[in-house]
């Protein structure tokens, strides 16, 4: 995994934090820090936040390394 993989994973944990809030206690915790949905900070955050979700898509569909791989052969007796 690269590093920006690895940076829009961290993002992408925060938004899913943030949406469980929102979701549980009707509190965003994004708009709470920068001053509202529609500050400049905060709508930064979300859009980053998205472009996170849209290159860790990828991600999906890479196989794995377990499914990918060979089965082993045993010799015979």
């Amino acid at each position: 995994m690269s590093g920006i993989q690895r940076t829009a994973l961290v993002l992408i944990i925060i938004g899913a934090i943030n949406w469980g809030l929102i979701g549980f206690f009707q509190f965003d915790l994004v708009a709470s820090i920068f001053g509202g949905q529609d500050a400049g900070m905060a709508r930064i955050v979300y859009g980053l936040v998205g472009i996170a979700g849209l290159i860790n898509l990828g991600l999906l569909f890479k196989p794995s390394p377990e499914i990918s791989r060979e089965p082993e052969t045993k010799p015979t007796r």
